[in-house]
């Protein structure tokens, strides 16, 4: 046999811990070739798409590719952690620590080929239909046929065999040093139970509970400037929280008879309290890396959700038309009932016109009588409005997309108020008597709805505007053709389609989200394989531990219920951890834009939250059948 096919057999006989790094390098390969696949699509790049989609892309890819390079490394770590004695045991044979260190070199190299070959097979097999996805998700217009991607073939090899052999090279010289009564004791030195630190212990309490109040306190631009401080404090606390304040927990605990010492919790607080130390490291890096992948979707989703919200709030009508002085007022108007007439539209049309009054050292602002503001306000199944003579009313644009969240204060009312009394000329003052939030008529800033009768009092305005709204009949969504061709016609001379401005932000913000979805995936993915491997790592000592406690007494029943709470505590730990920070961060996401992000967040962290929870059935299962066979 000769020494590369040792190093294949290493591999075979070792395919347990190996599996989990295995699938994870090749789910990594397989994200990478996407990625790369869309950024050299043919409707990707050149004169069929802008240039951002395919930058985003490689942003993406790039991203995936520096975070690959760390997580191989730290699961190459965890595989050999797990393989001291064995090492220890083919130096007794008579091998060199550089015949080791070039078996390991050889056996992750191989690893590596597997998975980048396995992962551009994958990527070829599944990229129609991610192709498909990524046209509803990007809104293209066009199809994205399948096309036999040789460059990202070439990259992806390229890149990832480079990747594996770094890695190969730096862990066979942190071998380098290992001596051999280390490596056959290594998995037999007692590292003690670990102590905590009671001021370390307080601090971590102080620190998250200050992050946590810091961001859930503050609001608007002030969430920005926050932002860096509470993440540094937030990121120091949780490695507290695991490495001290658990610590502190586990071992009061301990202390308490009724509970230690009640059925099997002995073994698992025992357990846990000798583990924590190891355990710790790694659930600080899942609470971390979960936490990433939660708030960056999460902002993402939110982001998209809050734009939409805004350009609907914003155009209360299927299609407003306002003349901007362009002398081309009744023939766009013709067309725009002709092309709706053509399209068996039923439509519901109001005209209005608006009134405007210059002002000296103010903008023009306009006035409308409450009839008009009315006819709009039920065209679009909005609150009419009911002002009395000499009362007229101060309407404020409720918008979301300028910060205001739909309700202000009785001072800020007060003022708002008070200083919007105008002085029309030396016989005509207006003073609004109460303030409406509403987007009926189109206004970036506050105008004034007055009485019929008081309207008929006022004095010449300066200028006059046209205001023009169709709303279908029944409230249906006109045909995004349809839309199209009026803004195509249209789009400089004055009209505005709410449902086509909407198509507009979400097609150019589908890359965004799409690149952030699957980042945050490859994240999620990752975290989950940390723990595999911790739990994994520890499987022969658990094998022995059980045997031995199994011949005092341990039912099979006992056996299962301490496998249970120990594999759903390694699982869920980091991941609850996790949960908490990302629904602070988007809850501080919510407060700097006056938006509600309740559903979006409670979207994406359940959906994470039912992921994580199938991959403890499928891990757990495995676990527990591998300890009964050694029990047998």
């Amino acid at each position: 046999m000769t020494f590369r096919q040792f190093a294949f057999n290493n591999v075979v006989r070792n395919k347990r811990l190996y599996a989990a790094y295995f699938l994870t390098s090749l789910f990594t390969v397989m994200v990478f070739f996407t990625f790369s696949i869309f950024a050299s699509h043919p409707q990707l790049t050149g004169d069929n798409m802008d240039s951002y989609i395919s930058f985003g892309m490689n942003v993406a890819a790039g991203i995936i590719y520096v975070f690959s390079f760390f997580f191989v490394l730290y699961s190459m770590s965890s595989f050999l952690q797990s393989r001291k004695k064995e090492f220890g045991l083919l130096m007794m044979q008579g091998m060199s620590m550089k015949q080791i260190r070039s078996m390991v070199f050889l056996e992750n190299m191989f690893i590596g080929l597997l998975a980048t070959i396995g992962g551009i097979g994958l990527g070829l097999i599944f990229s129609k239909g991610i192709l498909l996805i990524a046209e509803n998700v990007l809104i293209i217009d066009n199809e994205l046929p399948f096309y036999f991607p040789t460059q990202p073939i070439l990259l992806t090899f390229g890149c990832f065999m480079v990747l594996f052999f770094l890695i190969s090279l730096f862990v066979s010289y942190v071998l380098r040093s290992r001596k051999l009564i280390d490596l056959i004791k290594g998995d037999k030195k007692s590292k003690g139970e670990p102590k905590a630190n009671l001021f370390l212990t307080i601090l971590a309490v102080l620190l998250l509970g200050t992050g946590y109040a810091v961001a859930l306190t503050v609001d608007g631009l002030k969430v920005i400037v926050a932002m860096v401080p509470v993440i540094l404090v937030v990121i120091i606390g949780t490695y507290l929280l695991f490495t001290q304040l658990s610590v502190f927990i586990i071992r009061r605990l301990k202390k308490n008879e009724n509970i230690f010492w009640h059925k099997t919790n002995m073994i698992l607080f025992s357990d846990l309290s000798f583990r924590m130390k190891d355990n710790a490291r790694s659930f600080f890096l899942v609470a971390i890396i979960s936490t990433v992948a939660f708030s960056a979707i999460g902002s993402l989703y939110g982001f998209q959700s809050y734009l939409t919200a805004g350009i609907k709030q914003v155009y209360q009508t299927t299609i407003s038309y306002q003349d901007y002085e362009t002398g081309n007022e009744e023939v766009n108007v013709s067309y725009i009932d002709e092309t709706l007439q053509e399209e068996n539209m039923d439509m519901d049309k109001e005209q209005i016109t608006l009134h405007y009054y210059e002002l000296p050292d103010k903008p023009r602002i306009f006035i409308t009588r409450e009839s008009d503001y009315n006819r709009i306000a039920d065209l679009s199944d909005n609150e009419t409005l009911q002002v009395d003579d000499g009362a007229p009313a101060l309407v404020s644009p409720e918008m979301i997309l300028l910060g205001i969240g739909g309700s202000i204060s009785d001072v800020q009312e007060e003022d708002m108020l008070k200083d919007a009394v105008l002085e029309l000329d030396e016989d005509t003052a207006i003073e609004p008597e109460h303030l409406i939030l509403s987007n009926v008529l189109p206004s970036n800033r506050e105008y004034y709805v007055v009485s019929d009768q008081d309207f008929e009092n006022l004095p010449e305005s300066a200028a006059e505007e046209n205001y023009y709204a169709w709303q279908e009949a029944e409230d249906k969504e006109i045909p995004l053709s349809l839309a199209e061709k009026l803004d195509d016609k249209l789009s400089t001379e004055g009209i505005h389609i709410g449902q086509y401005e909407e198509y507009v932000v979400n097609k150019a913000y589908g890359p965004i989200l799409f690149v952030g979805l699957f980042i945050g995936i490859v994240f999620f993915v990752s975290a989950g394989s940390f723990l595999y491997f911790r739990l994994y790592s520890d499987l022969d000592e658990d094998k022995k531990k059980f045997q031995a406690i199994t011949k005092m007494g341990l039912t099979e029943k006992e056996l299962k219920k301490v496998l249970n709470r120990q594999t759903a505590l390694l699982f869920f730990a980091p991941i609850a951890v996790a949960l908490v920070h990302g629904a602070v961060a988007l809850t501080a996401l919510s407060h700097m834009f006056f938006y509600s992000l309740v559903k979006e967040s409670a979207i994406v962290l359940g959906l994470f939250l039912i992921i994580q929870i199938v991959y403890f059935f499928i891990v757990r299962f495995y676990y527990i059948r591998q300890i009964k066979q050694a029990l047998r």
